[in-house]
């Protein structure tokens, strides 16, 4: 039986974001972890995540400007890499691939990174270039179970 987890969230997230990568043979730098457990503390009480329309989402947050259009770049791509890696079978409900979210995550990615913030644009350039390894980590994750911060009752309730 596996141990009890205690810890703070983001703790507990590390650990299985660590765990997973060693799982599924993945290796993810210090920014690219760190990302990755933000985004999971980020959304783990997001109730609409699943309901959400990424692709309307992407294409509002072209018509914003400055910092808006960024962040909401941002949440495009952190929301369409949980559904590719926490709950791919959202993608047939929807009857497009699973490649679909992650074409429109790390084109979101890129699209921050292109902004033009220094730190911020080489950050999300690396994202949107690894973007394959961070949803391999979160299906490692999803490999014996799905947080419970997200509950399959959530996952049922989008058609």
């Amino acid at each position: 039986m596996e141990a009890i987890r205690q810890g703070a969230a983001a703790e507990l997230w590390q650990s299985l974001v660590r765990e997973a990568c060693a799982r599924c043979g993945q290796t993810l730098d210090e920014a690219q972890e760190s990302y990755l457990v933000f985004v999971l503390l980020r959304h783990q009480r997001d109730g609409h995540l699943l309901a959400r329309t990424q692709a309307l989402e992407w294409l509002e947050a072209q018509l914003r400007v400055g910092s808006a259009r960024t962040d909401a770049l941002r949440d495009v791509g952190d929301r369409c890499l949980l559904i590719a890696g926490l709950f791919p079978a959202l993608a047939q409900r929807r009857r497009v691939s699973v490649d679909y979210f992650i074409d429109l995550g790390r084109g979101a990615y890129q699209g921050v990174a292109d902004s033009g913030r220094s730190g911020y644009a080489e950050l999300f350039a690396q994202l949107a270039n690894r973007y394959h390894h961070l949803v391999a980590a979160l299906r490692g994750i999803r490999g014996d179970r799905i947080a419970d911060a997200w509950t399959l009752r959530d996952a049922r309730r989008v058609h």
